[in-house]
């Protein structure tokens, strides 16, 4: 019977350090890939948040009535005209801008489409992302709303009949959404 030194080799104390390092840095690569993957997971989040806002805000805007004169007005829904008289408003003709209504306000809140022209939730006098009814919605304090409301034509709607509205929501992450909507005056219709 003969014992070769052969028959019982085992790894050496370099094999099994080379082998150490090999399997080391190989780990090391796979954690740096989850590593990447997790911090670019969060992007998709808050773009998803963004269009979430911006969706809710241009949704609310366009739900408002396009009316000439302010709907507070006794012929808001009758009025053929932006005047004061005749065919056209009792009192107040709606403008542009908020004239002196607040998205928030429980008693003189925005009534029209035209007075969401210039919102800026970074403005406003609460800010941050809130319901209409005023109330702060956690986890997006970093993000800010903008609403522009502008006459533009539609098809063989002229422009003051018709409203472009462009709502921009800007997060972290340098994540910006815009998003555009029309309205058109479709009230009141004139009998001929």
């Amino acid at each position: 019977m003969s014992t070769g030194k052969a028959a019982q080799r085992g790894l050496s104390l370099v094999e099994l350090i080379a082998f150490i390092v090999v399997v080391s840095a190989a780990v090391a690569g796979v954690l740096g890939v989850f590593a990447m993957t997790s911090r670019g997971s969060a992007d998709p989040m808050i773009q998803k948040q963004a269009l979430s806002i911006a969706e809710a805000v241009l949704e609310e805007v366009l739900l408002m009535p396009f009316t000439y004169c302010d709907p507070d007005d006794a012929t808001a829904a009758s009025a053929l005209s932006a005047t004061v008289g005749a065919n056209g408003c009792t009192a107040t003709v709606e403008g542009t801008g908020p004239e002196g209504e607040n998205r928030y306000s429980v008693t003189v809140r925005l009534d029209n489409v035209n007075d969401y022209h210039n919102f800026d939730s970074s403005t406003a006098s609460l800010t941050g992302i809130r319901n209409i009814d005023g109330s702060l919605i956690t986890g997006l304090a970093d993000y800010r709303v903008r609403v522009s409301v502008a006459g533009q034509a539609l098809g063989g709607i002229g422009g003051a009949e018709s409203l472009l509205v462009t709502v921009t929501v800007d997060g972290s992450a340098s994540t910006t959404v815009v998003l555009h909507g029309y309205r058109a005056r479709y009230a009141p219709n004139a009998l001929p």
